[in-house]
C-alpha cells in the first residue's frame, strides 16, 4: 500500500520510523504491564495472607425445599465473601452421623440424621475475613424464634427444627466440615474481582 502512493524512499522512511515507533509502544506497554501484574501478586498475597479463613455453610432440605438457596448465596456475595466450592447432593447417612457426632448423646440426635438425609442439601464452602464468626452472625440462633430481624433464619424460618441453614461455630469446626464434605480438588482457589473494594 505504501509503495502505491508515495516513493520508494518515503515508503521505506515511513515504514522504519513507524517499526520503531511500534517497537517502543510494545517495550513500554509490557513493562507496565508487567508491573502491574506484579503488583497485583503481591496484593493477592497479601489478601490471601490475611483473609484465608474458611467457613462450612449448608443449606438443609427445608431451605433446599422453599427455595432459599439463591437468597442466600446473595447474602454471602453482597457481604463480600467468596464462594470457593458448592454442590447440591444428598447426603448419606454415615456423613451426616460424623458431621452430628458431638450431639450424639442428645434425644433430638437420631430424628436430625434422619431429616438431613431427607432430601438435598447444598453444602458450600465461604472465604474471607472472620468468615466464621460473620457468616454465624449472619445465619442468627439456631432457635429462629430468637434470631434478629436482617439475619436469614430471622427473616425465613420459626422453628428450630425447620432452621434451613448450618454454619460452622468455629475455624477448627470448619476445618473439619469442609474435609468431611468437600475432597480438596473440590475446592477452587482463584482471584476475587471485587476483592480491592472490599479491603483496604
Amino acid at each position: 500500500m505504501l509503495q502505491a502512493i508515495l516513493p520508494d524512499s518515503l515508503a521505506t522512511e515511513y515504514a522504519l520510523e513507524n517499526e520503531q515507533e511500534l517497537v517502543g509502544d510494545s517495550d513500554t506497554d509490557l513493562e507496565d504491564d508487567l508491573l502491574s501484574k506484579e503488583e497485583d501478586t503481591v496484593f493477592a498475597k497479601n489478601m490471601t495472607d490475611a483473609n484465608a479463613e474458611r467457613t462450612f455453610i449448608a443449606v438443609k432440605p427445608d431451605g433446599v425445599q422453599r427455595g432459599l438457596v439463591g437468597e442466600i448465596i446473595k447474602r454471602f456475595e453482597q457481604r463480600g465473601y467468596k464462594l470457593v466450592a458448592g454442590k447440591l447432593m444428598v447426603a448419606p447417612k454415615a456423613l451426616l452421623e460424623n458431621h452430628y457426632k458431638d450431639l450424639a448423646d442428645k434425644p433430638f440426635y437420631s430424628g436430625l440424621v434422619t431429616y438431613m438425609a431427607s432430601g438435598p442439601v447444598f453444602a458450600m464452602v465461604w472465604e474471607g475475613k472472620e468468615v466464621v464468626k460473620m457468616g454465624r452472625k449472619m445465619l442468627g440462633a439456631t432457635n429462629p424464634r430468637e434470631s434478629a430481624p436482617g439475619t436469614i433464619r430471622g427473616d425465613y424460618c420459626i422453628d428450630v427444627g425447620r432452621n434451613i441453614c448450618h454454619g460452622s461455630d468455629a475455624v477448627e469446626t470448619a476445618q473439619r466440615e469442609i474435609a468431611l464434605w468437600f475432597k480438596d480438588d473440590e475446592l477452587c482457589d482463584y482471584e476475587f474481582a471485587d476483592k480491592k473494594w472490599v479491603y483496604e
